[in-house]
């Protein structure tokens, strides 16, 4: 069962580790984020995501992208993913995203 179906509809589930489903949904979208943002990320790390169930699914997820060296801070994204339903082919597009961000930004709906 995918993880859209799990969900229950209106707001956003509490915040939860990135599953595998998550993690490969990310990486579908990474040059779109990458467009968005208009930098190429140094690294892409899912780590934390939102779920919320609408005439499809919309997937809010903190994303890793700058491994702090000890003198840089860690650089996140926070992107806004909508799934569309499988009867409507199911595409992913990235709605919005908020950059840069840390990693101990709160993941909150924007």
């Amino acid at each position: 069962m995918s993880a859209a179906a799990k969900l229950m509809p209106g707001g956003f589930t509490t915040v939860q580790p990135v599953t595998e489903e998550v993690k490969k949904i990310c990486h579908e979208v990474k040059s779109e984020m990458e467009k968005k943002t208009s930098i190429i990320f140094k690294d892409f790390i899912p780590i934390l995501y939102k779920s919320q169930v609408v005439a499809g699914a919309n997937y809010l997820v903190k994303v890793d992208i700058c491994q702090g060296n000890g003198e840089e801070e860690d650089k996140c994204v926070h992107a806004l993913i909508f799934q569309a339903l499988p009867c409507e082919g199911g595409e992913l597009t990235v709605t919005r995203v908020q950059y840069p961000k840390t990693i101990i930004d709160p993941l909150v709906p924007f």
